[in-house]
Order: structure tokens, then C-alpha cells, then sequence
């Protein structure tokens, strides 16, 4: 999608690398394995709560079951590995949640699905940096080790939405390093790397990635406008807290409003010859449905024609295609996420 005539400085390197068997022939190139992750949902406020459970989701087999029957690809799971492993080195992961997080990653390949794993609501890195960096780390090669004989299907994505004082300098540093800890045991995994500020698409053009690992596939979550988006979210600061009663209509200010930011994300995916991943979209619960299902189907509409994969936020909670109470899809929300 992302390609041109002429044979861009990374595709050489690539090239290269292939001659000098760095990487296996048979590897699917960032954009084929990018392809695999197609429209997916994530599930959402369960293994990133502080405890699954404590947000109102706990995973069931039929969960996945029902995502591929539903005509999905893929599945995000957002995990808090950082509420479940020691604090101090060699900050071991606790072997039971190790264990329910590996029993997610099988339901979801078991039904056919590809899989997202990433480092979720990590809130001291973000808080204090320096401090957390090797705890980071040491993280990492855990889950790297454990993980590295799964199929392809399975990426890692680094980190979720960083913010706070991990700012885009304190970022850019640290995404080296990760890289560093993943490639010692899965030199050919997919990698997925997201914007600072909160994977905020205005500063996808502050991201700074290896040129040389071509492994990679850039994200980006789309929440805009937010004051819709996130209105009467109990979470949100009083000014989206406050709001309620805002629609979507669909004008074509609000359509070239989205193609203008979508545009920031091809101009990056051109610039730098990576794939795009918008890992998370979606609308509160609170929101009139007509208004939620209006927006989300353009949203997933112009990421497809953009050559994006994607992922809702998010299965069966808050922003939900899934009524958990009801057992059954909200057909409205399902039919604007699928093709």
C-alpha cells in the first residue's frame, strides 16, 4: 500500500540482510505479516485490569469461539504484566499468571485467530522512568524466553500508549533496548512500536525506530474527538467527564477531520516504508447508538482503504461490541468494525 517506484532505502537494507542470511528467505515481509492481523478486537479491562475480574471481565473459551465466528482475524490482549511480577530483580513473573496468560494466547490460536500480547498500564514506568527501565527489560526477556517457540501469528507489542514522563526522548531511548532483550530469543517476531503521548497519531512523527530491523509494524489509537468519544467516562478528566448529549454526525468536516489525522499516519507509514496497526478505536457506552455506530464504521472503513490493520477497544466491556448481559453481539457495532 505504503510502496512506491522507487526502492525505498529500507527495502535495500532488507535486501541485504536476506543476502547475507540474516533473514530466513521464507520470512513474510512487515506488510504480508501486517495483513495477518486484519480486523481484530481486543479484549479489553480483563488481564490489564489489576486483577482479572476486577474490571467485570474474565475470559472464557467461548469468548474466542465466538470472535472467529463473528469473521474476526485477530485478537489484542492487553496484559498488566507489572501487577504480577517481583519488584525487586530478578523480578520474576508470577508462574500462574504466566500460565493464564499462555492459556489466552492458545484459545486465540486454537480458533484460528492471530495475537497481540503486549506490556499494558505499566503506570510507574510511566511515572518514573529511570527507576522502572530494568524491571522493563527484565520483563521483556521473560516473556520473550517463554513465548519465542510460539507460531508467527503471535507479535509482541512493546508498550501501551507511553505518556506521562516517559516522554518521546525517554521513549525513542528505551525502544532500542527492548528490541535488544525481544531479538536475543525471536530474532524474527513481529514487533509492534506506537507513538508517545499516549500512541496519540499527532506524534507518530516523533517516533524514532531502528532502520535496520525491518520486523516491525507501527500503531497508532484513534479516540478523536475525544470529547465524544469519551464523554460521561467516569475515568476522564471533569472536562470529558462532564459531557454528555454530544453526536457524531458524520458531516464532511467530521469525515475530513479524520482523513486529515489518518493522513499524519500514511505520511509516516510512506516516509519510513513500516505498516500501519490502529490498535484501538472505539465509543463509550454512554453514547447514543446511532451516533457510536456512524463513527466507528467510517473509522474502520478509511483505516482499511488506508491499508491499516486494526482493533477495536474492545469486546464485552465498556465500549463493547459484545453484551455480556444478553449474550449476544450489538449487530449494529459489529457490522461497522467488520468489512
Amino acid at each position: 500500500m505504503f510502496g512506491s517506484t522507487r526502492l525505498p532505502c529500507s527495502a535495500f537494507v532488507w535486501m541485504i540482510m536476506v543476502g547475507f542470511g540474516l533473514v530466513p528467505l521464507t520470512a513474510k515481509d512487515s506488510y504480508e505479516m501486517n495483513r495477518m492481523l486484519g480486523t481484530g478486537v481486543n479484549l479489553g479491562n480483563a488481564l490489564d485490569a489489576p486483577t482479572e475480574g476486577e474490571w467485570g471481565v474474565v475470559l472464557e473459551e467461548r469468548y474466542f469461539i465466538l470472535i472467529r465466528e463473528a469473521g474476526f482475524d485477530s485478537v489484542r490482549i492487553p496484559v498488566r504484566w507489572s501487577n504480577h511480577a517481583m519488584k525487586m530483580a530478578p523480578y520474576t513473573i508470577e508462574e500462574p499468571f504466566f500460565e493464564r496468560v499462555e492459556w489466552a494466547i492458545h484459545q486465540a490460536l486454537k480458533n484460528d485467530l492471530a495475537v497481540v500480547v503486549n506490556v499494558h498500564h505499566y503506570l510507574e514506568l510511566f511515572e518514573s522512568p529511570t527507576q522502572h527501565m530494568e524491571r522493563f527489560l527484565a520483563l521483556w526477556a521473560q516473556i520473550s524466553q517463554r513465548l519465542k517457540d510460539l507460531p508467527e501469528t503471535v507479535f509482541f507489542e512493546v508498550l501501551n500508549e507511553p505518556n506521562t514522563n516517559l516522554r518521546a526522548d525517554e521513549w525513542n531511548a528505551l525502544i532500542p533496548q527492548a528490541l535488544e532483550v525481544i531479538r536475543e530469543t525471536n530474532p524474527d517476531r513481529m514487533v509492534i512500536l506506537g507513538s508517545p503521548n499516549w500512541n496519540n497519531v499527532d506524534w507518530l512523527p516523533h517516533l524514532k525506530l531502528p532502520e535496520e530491523d525491518r520486523r516491525l509494524i507501527v500503531t497508532f489509537h484513534y479516540y478523536s474527538p475525544h470529547e465524544f468519544t469519551h464523554q460521561s467516562t467516569p475515568w476522564s478528566e471533569p472536562k470529558y467527564r462532564d459531557l454528555s448529549g454530544i453526536k457524531w454526525l458524520g458531516t464532511p468536516a467530521d469525515k475530513a477531520a479524520v482523513r486529515r489525522d489518518f493522513a499524519i499516519a500514511v505520511d509516516y507509514a510512506k516516509l519510513y516504508d513500516r505498516p500501519l496497526y490502529l490498535g484501538e478505536y472505539g465509543v463509550y457506552d454512554a453514547v447514543d447508538m446511532e451516533s457510536r455506530i456512524r463513527w466507528t464504521t467510517f473509522i474502520a472503513d478509511e483505516a482499511r482503504k488506508l491499508g491499516m490493520s486494526t482493533s477495536y477497544w474492545e469486546f464485552c466491556a465498556s465500549f463493547g461490541l459484545y453484551d455480556r448481559e444478553e449474550n449476544a453481539w450489538r449487530m449494529g457495532l459489529l457490522e461497522a468494525v467488520l468489512p
